[in-house]
């Protein structure tokens, strides 16, 4: 594992400043904790000899009260790194994986497996566990790091010019604690990846048990799933105590020889003392330093067991980041970096808003016949309907063209788009962040896009206007005003493309009307391919592309 892994940076750009944050808290902790042992040890040699306390009772009054200050900063600081690391990877795995071709999900090797049924799993341990695992790596290993690599070396520093035979002796032993750390990490580290292992197993047995219930329910076979599903649990039970075991061996191992190494300073100092060799301030700053020299590093020691799990999730997070893929689709979401972009335009031969669909046909995997056979589409700025009875493959055209199917032979080149499925994505939270999914826009972009769909007067007679919450699949609206949404959303979108999966299916009469006359005004300055059963909306296309009933449903 690596101690820091810079690739969260570039992943997670939100998180440079609390992590440049913890550094510099880290240092200024460091600082003030030297300078707490002399001041301490002022203190002490004051009392002893009788003389004035004001001077060193300030300062080592303001030091442990600035140390309390800086403590929490760093705890508040390390926290808010720690969620914000969490959040923006769970929110690029979704989008990662809600960009892939779903032909990728449906293929099957020579044994009959599934490659992504595999993956399944692994994905849902990444998105769940992974992530929150992340969460203690950055708030807590993080700021123990930078406390090694600065509080050690101003120590050792400082008992070299205070005293440095006890420099010395805190040189020859506290290399031995990254020494020991380093070769107990090595173990904890294959039984971490051993119960990491343990853990997606058992997620993924459960999720397909879950999946299967109904059919294991129907032929009386739902039962038998409770010793597989007790079998697997008990291992990942037994990696995960075997792994706390040498977490609770290897801290102690940790404090032991710190604790030896500290002794030597303490009796060293101890024999100068009684011998009359050194004197009591220097005696007494020398004990009161050694130890900061080798607590850091324990520290380190102990959250990195702590820590484990987030290292293991965060390697396999950033390798699947990692895997190059060029969508086509800017779904809600997410959206395509600007250079797949400038290549996917490049492809399209420079017509940012035209969709050539050029002799395709596509069968999905199992089935007996193709869903689509020599299908040919151009569609330009304006608005193109595709019509046809139900299972002719309509909403396939639409996965092609957004790329989340691929065609079996054809060619489909396309701009960025912008999909609205026939159920799409409305998350539990306000109005406006279900309108901000796919990017930041101003409050008077969000009202501009509500007023072009007849929704600002209803929002804005809602108390809370745009903070307004909304349950899961937009719960707490009507048909009606969930299609309308959608389609403010497609407004504030900037794919050049917008297609539509049946936007107008499940509302009344008046709803449909509307939302018609919005994908008349959306055709005006885009290219709009609408799927509908709708006359009214086929009245106003420019294009009208009718499907056939393909010769064997799938």
């Amino acid at each position: 594992m690596r101690p820091f892994d810079p690739r969260i940076l570039r992943v997670v750009p939100a998180t440079r400043r609390p992590v440049a944050a913890l550094a510099g808290i880290g240092i200024v902790q460091g600082v003030a904790t030297i300078a707490t042992a002399f001041a301490l040890a002022s203190l002490v040699v004051a009392v002893v000899r009788g003389s004035d306390l004001t001077g060193p009772a300030l300062w080592t009054g303001g030091l442990f009260a600035a140390r309390a200050v800086l403590g929490a900063l760093s705890e508040t600081v390390a926290a808010r790194a720690g969620a914000t690391v969490a959040t923006g990877l769970r929110e690029q795995l979704l989008a990662a994986w809600s960009r892939r071709p779903t032909d990728q999900r449906d293929v099957t090797n020579e044994a009959g497996e599934s490659p992504f049924v595999r993956g399944r799993s692994r994905a849902l341990t990444l998105a769940t566990q992974g992530t929150s695992a992340v969460e203690p790596y950055v708030a807590k290993y993080l700021p123990a790091l930078v406390s090694a690599a600065v509080v050690p070396a101003l120590a050792i520093a400082c008992l070299a010019v205070v005293d440095w035979p006890s420099a010395a002796i805190v040189v020859g032993t506290v290399w031995l604690l990254p020494l020991f750390a380093a070769l107990i990490g090595a173990t904890t580290q294959e039984d971490t990846e051993r119960r990491w292992g343990a853990l997606t197993d058992l997620s993924g047995h459960f999720l397909d048990v879950v999946r299967g219930l109904p059919t294991l329910v129907a032929y009386g076979r739902a039962e038998r799933q409770v010793d597989t599903i007790g079998e697997v649990s008990q291992r990942h039970r037994r990696a995960t105590m075997r792994t706390l075991r040498l977490a609770f061996m290897s801290a102690a191992a940790l404090e032991l020889l710190a604790t030896i190494s500290v002794a030597i300073v303490a009796v060293a100092v101890g024999l100068r003392l009684t011998h009359g060799s050194m004197d009591l301030l220097v005696g007494l700053t020398a004990i009161l330093l050694a130890p900061e020299a080798y607590w850091p590093i324990r520290r380190v020691g102990t959250e990195f067991h702590s820590a484990a799990d987030g290292a293991a999730a965060l390697d396999d997070i950033l390798a699947e980041l990692d895997s190059p893929h060029c969508p086509t689709a800017m779904q809600a979401g997410g959206g395509a970096s600007p250079h797949c972009r400038r290549a996917m335009r490049s492809e399209g031969g420079g017509a940012e808003e035209v969709v050539t669909v050029t002799g395709v046909d596509y069968t999905h995997p199992g089935a007996k016949g193709a869903t689509l056979t020599g299908v040919d589409l151009v569609a330009g700025p304006g608005l193109t309907v595709v019509t046809g009875p139900s299972g002719c493959g309509k909403t396939t055209l639409l996965e092609l063209v957004a790329g989340i199917r691929r065609p079996n032979r054809g060619r489909v080149s396309a701009p960025p788009v912008h999909l609205v499925t026939q159920r799409p994505f409305l998350g539990a939270g306000t109005l406006r962040d279900n309108l901000t999914i796919g990017g930041p826009h101003e409050s008077h972009d969000l009202w501009e896009a509500l007023r072009e769909v007849g929704l600002d007067g209803t929002v804005a007679g809602l108390p809370d206007g745009l903070d307004t919450r909304i349950g899961d699949d937009g719960f707490g609206l009507s048909a009606g005003q969930r299609a309308r949404l959608v389609l403010a959303r497609a407004l504030l979108s900037p794919a050049t493309v917008v297609l539509l999966d049946e936007v107008t299916a499940h509302v009344d009469a008046d709803s449909a009307a509307t939302i018609g006359e919005v994908v008349e005004r959306l055709a005006r300055t885009r290219t709009v391919i609408a799927v509908t059963h709708q006359s009214d909306l086929v009245a106003r296309a420019d294009e009208h592309l009718a499907l056939r009933q393909p010769e064997v449903a799938r």
